[in-house]
């Protein structure tokens, strides 16, 4: 190949990874791994490198941002080339929609609205706007548009939501709580008299309860959740670095023994937390 070959021209930026990306595709020069795939294939990648994204930012690791970022890139893109070979729609197509969305929901910026109003009130004319779309859409219900594949409490706070938007909804937090005493009561006596079936079912219900008192509290269930694995680990890791300094294994220990390292190092964190 000359030197012109665009794919080796990195001041090409984007044209130069879409172009990269049609040859993968090619069916008779192209990877044949890539010429196999097909949108089912791909999504759970996609899905992969969205939390991987998440997961740098969460942990500030700034330096592996920018490639987290142009792997989650590439699949908008690999999913592009795809549509465009099926005749659906191309890359720009993509661009341009996302484009046209976001001057349509920012009459505030690109539009003859006044920008004088707080966060609170813009969230809301947003979501008044995504409704006028969804009701130009004809969408047949309230919930029919509620991505399926998203995280299941994601998906639960915004089933809520939607469903909170026509009145569907408890006016506070003590409804939410008592349906949480309900619901516990309900798995109690399914794990005592019924099948693990009705446990499955009672245990999604109460999560979905759960969910949904997050959403009133206005807590992330998924970022509290994530926190709370964040702090298991870090703590069951000082449970671990104690049993070692002692000659053990958490194998070679017993509750009793891990409770009370666990409770030293949740004291310690909250001492260095207060000390800040």
């Amino acid at each position: 190949m000359s030197d012109r070959d665009p794919i080796f021209d990195t001041a090409e930026g984007l044209p130069r990874l879409l172009e990269i990306m049609r040859r993968l595709r090619d069916r008779e020069t192209g990877c044949p791994w890539d010429i196999e795939q097909d949108f089912g294939t791909i999504a759970p990648y996609t899905i992969e490198e969205a939390y991987e994204v998440a997961d740098a930012i969460e942990r500030q690791a700034w330096g592996e941002l920018e490639g987290e970022l142009g792997d989650l890139l590439l699949q908008t893109v690999y999913h592009a080339q795809m549509a465009d070979e099926a005749g659906l729609f191309d890359f720009h197509a993509v661009a341009d929609t996302v484009a046209q969305k976001m001057i349509h929901r920012h009459p505030h910026v690109f539009g003859d609205e006044s920008r004088d109003k707080s966060s609170e009130q813009q969230t809301a004319d947003w979501e008044t706007i995504k409704a006028a779309e969804r009701a130009a859409r004809a969408k047949g219900g309230v919930l029919d548009d509620v991505a399926l594949n998203l995280p299941g409490l994601t998906r639960a706070v915004k089933l809520q939501k939607r469903a909170a938007r026509v009145g569907f909804d408890w006016p506070s937090t003590d409804e939410v709580l008592a349906k949480i005493a309900e619901e516990t009561a309900e798995l109690v006596e399914a794990r005592d008299e019924l099948s693990q079936d009705e446990v499955f079912e009672e245990m999604g219900d109460l999560l979905f309860v759960m969910a949904n008192l997050a959403r009133h509290l206005k807590v992330e269930p998924e970022e509290a959740l994530r926190a709370a694995n964040a702090k298991f680990t870090r703590r069951f890791r000082a449970i671990e670095a104690e049993l070692a300094a002692r000659g053990k294994t958490p194998d070679e220990s017993d509750l009793a023994e891990m409770d009370s390292i666990w409770d030293a190092a949740k004291a310690a964190e909250k001492a260095a937390a207060k000390a800040k």
